[in-house]
């Protein structure tokens, strides 16, 4: 399949997890994971998100040692024969030391440099780039009844917050990244207010990440399971480009390249 190069960049994740919420998103081996990002290339994924501790709401966190063992030979390898970029789902220090000597590019951090300040100063010694997401709580508790008082507002200040985190600790403005964390700490109501007013984290003048694929909002709103809200997180995808959205992290590369690149068509048309 030739790539299709479109103005928003799509990520296409691979999770080295038994428990990761969408099952064939799993690798249990380092071959399975260069299987699954060879056919993501293929498909058009402009970079890879590598994760190997589960952040599904009630998961528990694993041992440096444990998450470590996990990602340090896949993210070699698959720098090594893809040459891609590859982001890394990690915010201990030892663990994101760890991956950036492996080679990744990008380090991921659910907790928005929040829990350990301290990964910011080793992200910037390696100039890579940052992924500050917005997290209430931790996967263990975050959807246990989640309160804003306005979320919006909220999320937009903690990002403030977490970006001048990361520009104190000598990250450069231009390799970070926000993602306001859609499905973590949030309930059905907060992650509608959110998406609807995705135009208003432009503010915050970096680019802006989402992941919104198969997740729980979804078979809320259509009252189904993982495995069928593919149309869901179509459709989602589509009206998060269109609020002005730059990158979408996926677990179904192939279908989001395509319809993302049907709506920017119409939308292009539209304008014209």
């Amino acid at each position: 399949m030739n790539k299709i190069n479109l103005p928003v960049q799509v990520a296409g994740i691979i999770n080295l997890t038994p428990d990761s919420f969408f099952a064939e998103s799993r690798c249990a081996t380092e071959n399975e994971a260069l299987k699954l990002a060879e056919r993501f290339l293929k498909e058009g994924a402009d970079f890879l998100d590598v994760g190997a501790e589960s952040s599904r709401p009630g998961s528990l966190p694993i041992s440096e040692e444990v998450e470590l063992q996990r990602l340090a030979p896949v993210v070699t390898a698959l720098v090594e024969e893809f040459g891609i970029p590859v982001s890394v789902d990690a915010y201990k220090p030892d663990v994101v030391q760890g991956v950036l000597d492996a080679g990744a590019a990008i380090i991921n951090d659910i907790t928005g440099l929040r829990l350990y300040p301290e990964t910011a100063s080793i992200v910037a010694r390696y100039k890579a780039k940052i992924i500050v997401m917005h997290m209430q709580g931790t996967p263990a508790t975050m959807q246990i009844a989640p309160v804003y008082q306005n979320v919006v507002d909220e999320v937009i200040r903690s990002l403030k917050e977490s970006i001048g985190v990361a520009k104190a600790a000598g990250i450069d403005a231009e390799n970070i990244i926000a993602d306001p964390g859609i499905g973590f700490g949030k309930n059905l109501d907060h992650n509608l207010d959110i998406l609807r007013s995705l135009d208003r984290f432009q503010e915050l003048k970096v680019p802006i990440m989402l992941g919104l694929s198969r997740k729980s909002f979804l078979g809320d709103i259509l009252d189904l399971p993982v495995e069928e809200r593919l149309e869901g997180s179509l459709a989602a995808a589509v009206f998060a480009v269109q609020k002005g959205v730059q990158i979408l992290r996926v677990h179904d590369v192939k279908e989001t390249v395509r319809a993302v690149k049907t709506a920017l068509a119409l939308i292009n048309e539209l304008a014209d």
